[in-house]
């Protein structure tokens, strides 16, 4: 992210301007419920740093942070559910991506077939 650049709405989150129902925690990811759940169980685990827009981005900067982000979604599915999960990248507008800052989704628990815009 350049010095000019305005913060991603994630960011300000991870900032609490922004308030969220916050799941989960470490020094690099935040989870927090998604707005409009298309699942039971429905979170966005997304890195506090906004410098990737999507999984491809952050895979090939940073594949320790994607681990990182992996290893809070398996907890959450732990603490949430039963610890069956999906977890979902938007990549691109065409796929449904609408906030260009890396997250996934993660789903548990009575999955229906929607669309997982954001």
């Amino acid at each position: 992210m350049t010095a000019t650049a305005e913060p991603t709405l994630f960011e300000r989150i991870a900032a609490r301007e922004i308030p969220a129902d916050i799941v989960a925690e470490t020094a690099n990811v935040i989870a927090f419920h998604d707005i409009a759940p298309k699942a039971p169980v429905h979170v966005v685990v997304t890195p506090k740093t906004g410098a990737y827009r999507d999984v491809v981005e952050l895979a090939a900067g940073d594949p320790a942070l994607l681990a990182e982000l992996v290893d809070v979604a398996r907890g959450i599915a732990a603490d949430l559910a039963d610890g069956d999960f999906r977890l979902v990248f938007n990549t691109g507008a065409g796929a449904g991506q609408t906030v260009f800052h890396v997250h996934a989704h993660v789903l548990a628990g009575g999955l229906e077939e929607a669309s997982l815009g954001g």
